[in-house]
């Protein structure tokens, strides 16, 4: 959620930025003509209040009891305006507040202008992709390499929960878990993170905190009856880990992260973008998530991105860093740099992180605030997150980077310890 003193004051800029973001601007005059009535209806209530007050200490005092029953009956009308003006009030209110849940965040000044993903630079690229004609054969895609192995079982999965749903069996839930595990232990161990273990379920307000909501409800898991939501991102709940707090300055920064199932209801596009397990209904992520203060966001993103990419190199896949456009913006992100890995079954670049810095727009959702020193007033935070990183995509170039001619698909060797010693995984 945006500031109100900037949609007050510097109106023109909030247009601007979601003009960049390829957004309608006319929303921001929504919200200013909610704010202008809003104000005059709170105006008139306490001028009507005030009046009534004014009136009741002189009732007390009149000694003729035909003018005090007048101003008693007088006072009678003004309470019945006061009641409907309320009402009304309570209505703007809520429509005002609804109304500034739409806005997004306004983009860093350092973000390129595009109008979509075309116009992501790449900002860096590491590692060499795999040169399979060297090797004397051509790679083939993980949804023909996991049946094959018997560690990927697509029919099972729309037999048990619909189409976009899949089964990992033997070796390959146990790649899984030993990338899960793996990375869980690098980012608590080597990069001070502090791990926390999550419910997969939150509330309504959790969702709002976290701009999930009310801008992505068609893509989540909703439960009804007892309007619980499942977990989009473990971003949603580490977001809210500090709602309505105040943190002392001394606790900043606050580095946190979890292992979650992720579920999302994607809206599926035709063609190859739908085969494998490039894009499910559900999903397992690793999310790194950051408090911390105003002035050091930036700096933390970087580090951010430098313990996602930690990984991957670690995991020798090749990867390219790209810089999100304006258009291409997430609803709540100023700054955002994707990481994305090479899947050479597939011929085409992974996204299997996004780093983001908010500033303080989550916080402001969800009140997480910090007081700089004694006696300040208390400021937002700054929050950021990244996946780090975000399975299934790691496990397709795992499976596509690392197979070999005879069917078989080498274990990176970072992850041999959490698979039990296994060097390579094969059929039967």
């Amino acid at each position: 959620m945006l500031d109100l003193d900037l949609l007050r004051n510097e109106p023109e800029r909030v247009r601007e930025a979601l003009r960049k973001r390829c957004d309608d601007p006319a929303i921001v005059d929504e919200v200013l003509r909610l704010d202008t009535q809003r104000r005059e209806l709170l105006q008139q209530v306490e001028n009507l209040r005030a009046e009534r007050n004014r009136v009741s200490k002189l009732i007390g005092r009149m000694k003729d009891p035909a003018a005090r029953q007048a101003s008693i009956t007088e006072m009678r009308g003004v309470g019945e305006k006061i009641a409907a003006l309320e009402q009304d009030l309570r209505a703007v209110e809520t429509e005002f507040y609804a109304k500034q849940l739409w806005i997004p965040n306004i983009p860093h000044e350092s973000v390129p202008v595009g109008p979509d993903e075309s116009h992501n630079p790449v900002v860096r690229t590491w590692g060499e992709p795999r040169d399979f004609a060297a090797a004397g054969f051509e790679p083939v895609s993980h949804w023909d390499l996991g049946p094959e192995l018997d560690i990927l079982d697509f029919e099972r999965g729309v037999r048990l929960a619909g189409s976009r749903f899949y089964v990992l069996k033997g070796a390959g839930a146990r790649l899984q878990r030993a990338l899960i595990f793996w990375m869980l232990d690098v980012h608590t161990r080597q990069n001070g993170y502090t791990e926390f273990y999550l419910p997969f379920v939150v509330r309504r307000e959790m969702l709002v905190g976290a701009a999930q909501l009310p801008k992505f409800e068609n893509n989540l898991y909703h439960d009804v009856e007892d309007d619980v939501w499942l977990l989009p991102t473990a971003e949603v709940a580490l977001t809210n880990l500090h709602r309505d707090e105040i943190l002392d300055a001394a606790q900043l920064p606050l580095h946190y992260v979890a292992h979650t199932a992720c579920f999302r209801r994607e809206k599926m596009s035709a063609g190859r973008d739908v085969r494998g397990i490039k894009r499910g209904h559900q999903f397992d992520k690793v999310e790194m998530y950051k408090f911390v203060r105003p002035e050091t966001s930036y700096d933390e993103l970087e580090s951010l991105v430098a313990n996602a990419t930690g990984l991957l190199e670690a995991l020798n896949l090749p990867y390219r860093m790209v810089e999100l456009c304006t258009g291409d913006l997430g609803f709540g992100s100023t700054k955002t740099y994707d990481l994305e890995v090479w899947a050479p079954g597939q011929d085409e670049w992974l996204e299997v992180s996004s780093c983001s810095n908010v500033e303080e727009f989550q916080a402001r959702r969800a009140n997480v605030r910090y007081r700089p020193e004694r006696g300040a007033k208390p400021r937002f935070v700054h929050t950021l997150n990244g996946s780090g990183l975000a399975l299934p995509r790691v496990m397709i170039a795992i499976l596509e980077t690392y197979q070999q001619a005879d069917g078989s698909v080498v274990v990176p060797e970072i992850l041999r310890p959490w698979m039990g010693g296994i060097e390579r995984i094969c059929r039967g």
